[in-house]
This record gives C-alpha cells, sequence and structure tokens, in this order.
C-alpha cells in the first residue's frame, strides 16, 4: 500500500534528524511515526480497558458479581 508523503522544510528535517540520533531512532520516519502516535494518544478518549481501570477501584474485572 501506497502512503502519502510529507514534505518538511530544510531547517525542522534538521532538527528533527538530530534529535532522532540523539535520542536512539533509526530514522527520522521512525522518530516522526513515534511523536505522531505519541501526539494522537494523549487526544483520543481512553479506552474503557478494565485492566487499566481496575486499579482504581471502579470494576470488579472477572469476578462474579
Amino acid at each position: 500500500m501506497s502512503h502519502p508523503k510529507i514534505e518538511f522544510d530544510e531547517g525542522l528535517w534538521t532538527r528533527m534528524k538530530q534529535h532522532a540520533g540523539a535520542a536512539g531512532y533509526s530514522s527520522v520516519e521512525e522518530f516522526v511515526v513515534h511523536a505522531v502516535e505519541k501526539a494522537l494518544a494523549q487526544t483520543e478518549p481512553e479506552s474503557a480497558d478494565p485492566k487499566k481501570i481496575k486499579g482504581i477501584g471502579y470494576i470488579d474485572a472477572g469476578l462474579d458479581i
């Protein structure tokens, strides 16, 4: 499957390349994917995953009710 390409200005690309290398990413693309996933996770509503909220006492996950 083909994905759209995004163009960055040269100054931003240079900064991303430096940060990616310093942070241990194998490529700028890997860094950008991680940054976008992190940003999306912060803005998406949290799922009602019982494992995530069990510890705060709202759900008795899996026990007979």
